[in-house]
């Protein structure tokens, strides 16, 4: 069987993972990683701070892709991280690596997101195979999936893994193999515009905007808040355009 996408079909969709299948930047990670014994981080001062590094992080991955930087590897995911961490302490933080190393490996209780597993199971319901790429560690990604019940087998290509790393195009385009379908027949949900959804279109997928933080008002077509729309996200066939913040190249 296969998922509408237009007047086209999909058989196969990729997930990003952190805080698309399983939050991640989340106020309780932050306090676990960085002030265990306290005192207590403010939520909104977590949230503003990371959805400001994000939109970093997606320049950043995105100028990689496109040449104008070097690709965004594991040690620059860690720079983000330090960064968001420097936001959030409004100064860099001298225990920064230490820190890092702990929220990429949380011991703390995961949170989760109860449209996940729900959304997988349509998905599977429907005989439409299911996938993750990510740029996280693969230790980090198995973690986090089996801390909030979902497969680790669902990873198919991760940030330290042999190959490309997405949003390298190869990167998506292994994965979709890994499927063993064409790219034109896999859908992929990602969390940022130019470094998930707009990179994931230009390796010939079919995206989808999961845009559970309200980071990205002003993308037309093609954007959710949450995994009970995916399926009619993807019948209407749009592609999400018109972010701001990042220049396209």
């Amino acid at each position: 069987m296969s998922l509408p996408f237009g007047r086209e079909t999909l058989e196969g969709v990729l997930f990003d993972l952190d805080d698309v299948l399983v939050p991640f930047q989340t106020p309780a990670a932050w306090q676990w990683a960085w002030r265990p014994q306290g005192p207590l981080l403010g939520e909104r001062r977590v949230r503003s701070a990371v959805r400001r590094a994000l939109k970093a992080w997606d320049r950043r991955r995105w100028e990689g892709l496109i040449g104008r930087q070097p690709p965004a590897d594991l040690e620059a995911l860690k720079a983000h991280l330090a960064a968001t961490l420097a936001g959030l302490a409004g100064h860099p933080v001298a225990e920064a690596d230490a820190v890092v190393r702990r929220f990429l490996h949380p011991a703390a209780d995961v949170e989760r997101y109860a449209d996940a597993a729900p959304a997988l199971d349509r998905l599977r319901a429907a005989q439409v195979a299911v996938g993750v790429v990510t740029p996280l560690p693969i230790d980090s990604a198995r973690w986090l999936l089996r801390r909030v019940g979902l497969p680790e087998s669902l990873v198919l290509g991760a940030g330290d893994g042999p190959g490309p790393v997405v949003p390298d195009t190869k990167a998506f385009r292994a994965a979709a193999e890994a499927l063993r379908l064409p790219p034109e027949r896999v859908g992929y949900v990602g969390d940022l515009f130019w470094s998930d959804v707009r990179a994931a279109a230009r390796a010939g997928l079919s995206a989808v905007l999961l845009d559970r933080r309200d980071g990205w008002p002003h993308v037309q077509g093609g954007r959710i808040v949450d995994l009970t729309g995916l399926e009619a996200a993807f019948a209407t066939g749009g592609s999400p355009t018109d972010a701001d913040g990042v220049s396209g190249g």
